[in-house]
């Protein structure tokens, strides 16, 4: 079972394969963002990797993160397009509280959407 390791908050077992934001959700109990619901459109998952960052990106994430000029920046990704396969340290970027948004925005789904294309 894969460790996630939330800066500031704790260390928290997660279930193989669960994705990021989920987990950041169920098991780390962080009111993380995710205003387009876990679809890669709006950023607002994003996360810090201190440690064990995936080396791959899903085309959704590689697009959605170039286009707001968040590419080149080491370590932010999208939480909502990320499966938790091994340890993994991140920093919350993005949290409701302070945000003047009325919600984290709608449950994602438990798979990847859209489909991911590994690059």
């Amino acid at each position: 079972m894969p460790k996630l390791t939330v800066n500031d908050v704790g260390t928290f077992d997660v279930p193989q394969g669960k994705k990021l934001v989920l987990a950041l959700m169920d098991e780390a109990k962080v009111d993380q963002l995710h205003a387009c619901g876990g679809h890669a459109k709006c950023t607002t998952c994003r996360v810090h990797f201190i440690e064990g960052e995936p080396h791959k990106l899903t085309q959704a994430e590689r697009d959605v993160l170039a286009a707001r000029g968040l590419g080149a920046q080491a370590g932010v990704r999208l939480s909502c397009q990320i499966v938790c396969d091994h340890d993994m340290k991140v920093e919350i970027i993005s949290r409701l509280a302070g945000s003047g948004r009325p919600d984290a925005g709608k449950r994602p789904e438990d798979a990847i959407t859209p489909p991911a294309v590994w690059t």
